[in-house]
Parts: structure tokens; sequence; C-alpha cells
């Protein structure tokens, strides 16, 4: 029987830069109050490892991280709504162009 994620929610998020840099933190309670805002999960080394992004309680957008064994950014998984767009980060965990 799978474990049930663990959420944390925020307002929005700052910067350009995978993973997503989340702000403004939002408890569970004052979601009945917001139209939007980001659902967080992370893996067992507390990184990012699912950022989604709801607008009135659907998925509009939301990115998968994978790591490398040394926390660095691996590869970005980016879905919005029927695009998808795989991206592959260097060492430093910046995308790596074509």
């Amino acid at each position: 029987m799978s474990q049930a994620k663990e959420y944390r929610y925020f307002l929005t998020y700052s910067g350009v830069r995978m993973p997503l840099k989340l702000v403004e933190p939002l408890a569970e309670s004052e979601l009945g109050n917001r139209n939007t805002y980001f659902r967080v999960s992370y893996d067992a080394s507390g990184r990012i490892a699912t950022c989604e992004k709801l607008v009135y309680g659907e998925v509009e957008l939301s990115h998968q991280y994978a790591y490398r064994d040394d926390g660095s950014l691996l590869r970005a998984r980016v879905e919005l709504g029927d695009e998808v767009t795989e991206v592959d980060c260097d060492e430093n965990g910046a995308p790596v162009r074509a």
C-alpha cells in the first residue's frame, strides 16, 4: 500500500530557474480562500519532487524534478495542458541546449 503524498502550499514563486523557488507559504486551512496556489511535494532529501499550480482546483501547470546524487538538478518535466517539455540540466542545474 503506497503512502499518501504530503504537500506544502505556496502562494507564488520567485525567479526563473528550476526547481522553482516557492515563496509565501499557505496553511492548508487558507486554500479555500484562494483561486490559485502551488501544491508542492518533497523527496526524502527535502528537495522539491513535484510542483503543481492549481487554478480553481484543477492542475494547470506541473513540474516534476529528478536530481543527481550530489543534489544538483538532473532533469525537469514540465506539463502545461497537453504540452510536455523535458529539460535536461548540466551539473550546475542549468538547462542543456541542444
